[in-house]
């Protein structure tokens, strides 16, 4: 597995100064455009929860909804989406978190998952670990049963995994 990791992330373009100055942007848009590429990032994912039960894919707005979509339909789990504010049309809740100026908000149906359902959060990137553990957060709200979170980028000197002691298994792909 070692190999297909390294073919992986040689296929991530390393974008300088974006979005600002001293920042390498990471951007998977180059893997997604290749169909081999896409099935090894799905399959490891995926391959990382074979033997747990999974009820849902929680994905986080928006590159979450790009994996955890083929990753419910290869484990037959529903899909929930975690949205930005004001983008769910029914009864929410809410969860807001630090930004490196300010806040920001996710949502979550409050009738998404039912009580006690197994739910797997996803998303592209671990970075400083604020949406995730705020995606986490909002799970748990609705009585359901966090298994685990599963990123496919994990930018490690930014010690996001650090605030998702309580999330369950924490899983990323390629960490940089």
């Amino acid at each position: 597995m070692t190999e297909t990791i390294a073919e992986v992330k040689s296929k991530i373009r390393d974008v300088k100064d974006f979005p600002k100055e001293g920042i390498i942007f990471r951007d998977i848009t180059t893997a997604l455009k290749e169909p081999e590429t896409l099935k090894v990032m799905i399959d490891y994912l995926c391959d990382q929860f074979k033997d747990t039960k999974i009820d849902y894919i929680a994905g986080i707005e928006s590159r979450g909804f790009i994996f955890g979509m083929p990753m419910a339909y290869k484990l037959n789990a529903g899909f929930v989406p975690i949205r930005k504010p004001k983008k769910l049309p029914a009864a929410t809740y809410s969860q807001e978190y630090d930004l490196e100026y300010g806040t920001d908000k996710i949502e979550i149906h409050q009738d998404a998952l039912p009580q006690g359902a197994n739910v797997l959060i996803v998303d592209d990137l671990l970075a400083t670990g604020g949406t995730a553990e705020a995606a986490c957060k909002l799970v748990k709200k609705t009585g359901a049963n966090l298994i685990g979170i599963a990123f496919l980028i994990e930018l490690c000197d930014l010690n996001g995994r650090e605030k998702l002691q309580d999330c369950g298994k924490v899983v990323s792909m390629l960490k940089y």
